[in-house]
C-alpha cells in the first residue's frame, strides 16, 4: 500500500476498490485529474484557460472551435455579412436554458453588453466585443450587428463570448455565479457542486439541444501537482489527466492500461516586458535602486534579452523535445504565420553588444517571475532564463514563482518586470491574439485586453487596423504577417515556444486532441 500512502501526503484520498484496479470510467460516470482550477464560475470573469474549460461544459457560445481551431456553428445556426458594418446571426431553435427558459435574442444582447464591465477581471472579454456600435432585434430568431468599422472576422469576435441568462445573472456579482444561483446555461453539464481548492461536480443536462455527452456524472479533482496528478492515473483514482509532464510521457505509454493523446498546441509561451513605464518595481541599478530610465523602454535591451534565451535548450532539456521554438506569436497552420520569422538565434556576444551599445556594459538588476503551476515546464523555463541572463551579464535578483490564480491577477495590474505569461490563439488567424496582446488598450476599441505590459506601438496598430478591416482573405493574412514583423522587429513580446500538449486516461476512456488544451469531459468518450 505505499502508493496508497503517497497519495494521501498529497492530498489525495482513494479507495480500497480503486486501489486494486477497479475503474470508475463507465457509462455513467468520468473522475478527471485537473491541473488548473477556475477562480470562478463566472464564464466572464476570465479568458483564461482554467476558467474556460469549466465554463464551456456548462455555457455555450455562437460558434465553437474544433480540435484544429476552425469554426463551427453552436448557438448561432448561421450569420450573414449584410454590408461592411452590418451583420446578421440567426440562432440556433429550440434551444432550452438547463432550468427549463428558452434561449432568446434578448440573453445574447445582454451577454455581449455584460462581458464589458466584468470587475477585476484578469483576462476580459473586451476584445471581443469592442467592435459592436449596436445590437437590436429583427425577430425572436435573429439579431442585427452594427460595426464601428468593417469587421471581417466578426463571427470569431463576438462568437466566443459565453451566453448566459438574462433573468438569472442581470445586476448581480460573480457570487452569484459562484454559489451556482446564476451558474445555468445551455450546455452539455449541470454544476451540482463546487469545492474550491479540491472539485467540481457536473450532471449530464438533458435539455441540451446537441450531441448528449457519454458520461452522466463527471467530478473534475483539481491536482496541480504533476507526480500527485500522475500517480492518481496510475492509482486509479482518476480516470483521465491532461498536462501530463514531458518527462512522464515515455514511462506511461508503457504502462498497461494507460493511453495518451498529443498535439501540437497553439499556445504561445512568451516572456513579457515592462518596457512602457519610466521605471519598473524589479529592474534595479548595481545600488539596489530603481532605474530611471527603465533600460527595458530600449528596443536594443529588448533584443539582447532575447538572444540571451537558448529557446531550443528549453525545449530539448526541459520539455523532452514536446515542444517548438517560436520566433513568433502563432505557428504554422494559423493563419498570420509568417514563414520568415524565425526563432532568434542565441547569441551571447550579439546580446552584450546591445546590452553595452544601449548603455549597460555592466548589465542591470532584474527578476524573473512566473507561475508554477500554469503549462509544462513554466518555473523551469523561467529558472533557465535566469540562468541565462547572468550568462549574458544581468545580475538576476531572484525567480519568483507562484500559484497561477494568484500570479495571473499580479500580472494584470504591472506588478512584475519580466515575466513569463502564455496565450492561447482559438482562431483560425493570429487577429484576436495579435488584437489582444500587442494593441495598444484601449477598452472601448476592444484592443489590448491582454496586455499586461501596456506595450503601445503606433506602427502596429495601424497596421492591425488595416488588416482586421479587410474582407479579402489572402490580402488579410498579408497584412496580419506585415503586423506581426512590426511587432517582433520592435520585440513588443519575447516569444519563446509552442508545447507539444498531452492527455493521459485509462484504456476505456477516449479523448479528443485539440489545439486549443481544452480538457472537458464533452471531448471524452467510452472507448470501444
Amino acid at each position: 500500500m505505499k502508493l496508497a500512502e503517497y497519495l494521501r501526503n498529497l492530498g489525495l484520498t482513494v479507495s480500497v476498490a480503486v486501489l486494486m484496479g477497479l475503474t470508475s470510467a463507465h457509462a455513467a460516470n468520468l473522475i478527471m485529474g485537473s491541473s488548473t482550477e477556475p477562480s470562478a464560475l463566472d464564464p466572464h470573469f476570465s479568458r483564461t484557460g482554467n476558467n474556460q474549460n469549466v465554463a464551456a461544459q456548462i455555457f455555450d457560445r455562437l460558434i465553437e472551435p474544433d480540435p484544429n481551431l476552425q469554426i463551427k456553428p453552436s448557438l448561432a445556426e448561421s450569420w450573414t455579412n449584410v454590408d461592411p458594418t452590418t451583420w446578421r446571426i440567426k440562432l440556433r431553435s429550440g434551444v432550452k436554458f438547463q432550468d427549463g427558459a428558452p434561449l432568446t435574442p434578448e440573453d445574447v444582447i445582454y451577454s455581449l453588453t455584460r462581458v464589458k464591465d466584468i470587475p477585476n477581471s484578469p483576462a476580459p472579454f473586451t476584445g471581443n466585443v469592442g467592435a459592436i456600435a449596436s445590437m437590436s432585434v429583427v425577430d425572436p430568431q435573429t439579431i442585427e450587428f452594427k460595426t464601428k468599422d468593417p469587421t471581417p472576422d466578426f463571427i470569431e469576435q463576438v462568437g466566443l463570448v459565453y451566453i448566459v441568462q438574462k433573468k438569472l445573472s442581470e445586476g448581480k456579482s460573480i457570487e452569484a455565479f459562484n454559489d451556482r444561483s446564476a451558474t445555468v446555461g445551455t450546455g452539455p453539464y449541470k454544476v451540482t457542486e463546487w469545492v474550491p481548492g479540491d472539485h467540481i461536480s457536473l450532471v449530464r443536462n438533458d435539455l441540451y439541444w446537441g450531441k448528449k455527452p457519454d458520461f452522466e456524472n463527471v467530478t473534475i479533482r483539481f491536482i496541480a501537482n504533476d507526480a500527485a496528478r500522475v500517480a492518481a492515473l496510475r492509482s486509479g483514482a482518476v480516470d483521465i489527466i491532461d498536462a501530463v509532464p514531458p518527462n512522464d510521457v515515455m514511462t506511461l505509454e508503457k504502462v498497461k492500461g494507460l493511453k495518451l493523446s498529443s498535439i501540437a498546441s497553439a499556445r504561445i509561451i512568451y516572456l513579457a516586458l515592462d518596457a512602457s513605464r519610466g521605471e519598473s518595481p524589479f529592474i534595479v541599478g548595481t545600488d539596489g535602486k530603481q532605474l530611471n530610465p527603465n533600460p527595458l523602454k530600449d528596443r536594443r535591451v529588448r533584443q539582447a534579452l532575447s538572444k540571451l534565451i537558448n529557446r531550443q535548450l528549453i525545449v530539448d532539456r526541459l520539455l523532452d523535445g514536446a515542444g517548438e521554438a517560436a520566433g513568433q506569436l502563432v505557428p504554422v497552420g494559423i493563419g498570420g504565420s509568417d514563414p520568415s520569422l524565425k526563432p532568434m538565434a542565441y547569441d551571447v556576444q550579439g546580446a552584450k553588444k546591445l546590452l553595452a551599445d544601449a548603455g549597460y556594459p555592466q548589465g542591470f538588476g532584474i527578476t524573473i517571475h512566473t507561475s508554477n503551476d500554469r503549462f509544462a515546464g513554466d518555473s523551469e523555463s523561467a529558472q533557465a532564463i535566469g540562468q541565462m541572463f547572468a550568462q549574458g551579464g544581468l545580475k538576476v535578483n531572484g525567480v519568483v514563482a507562484q500559484p497561477y490564480n494568484v500570479y495571473a491577477s499580479a500580472a494584470g495590474k504591472q506588478q512584475f518586470s519580466a515575466f513569463i505569461f502564455s496565450l492561447g490563439n482559438t482562431t483560425p488567424t493570429s487577429a484576436t491574439s495579435l488584437r489582444n496582446l500587442l494593441m495598444t488598450p484601449n477598452k472601448e476599441a476592444g484592443t489590448g485586453s491582454f496586455n499586461r505590459t501596456r506595450y503601445s506601438n503606433a506602427a502596429f496598430d495601424a497596421k492591425m487596423k488595416e488588416a482586421t478591416s479587410e474582407f479579402d482573405p489572402q490580402k488579410r493574412i498579408t497584412l496580419l504577417q506585415e503586423a506581426s514583423r512590426i511587432g517582433i522587429e520592435d520585440v513588443g513580446f519575447v516569444p519563446l515556444f509552442w508545447p507539444k500538449v498531452y492527455w493521459a486516461s485509462k484504456d476505456n476512456v477516449s479523448y479528443i486532441a485539440n489545439r486549443g488544451e481544452d480538457f472537458m469531459a464533452t471531448l471524452a468518450g467510452t472507448a470501444q
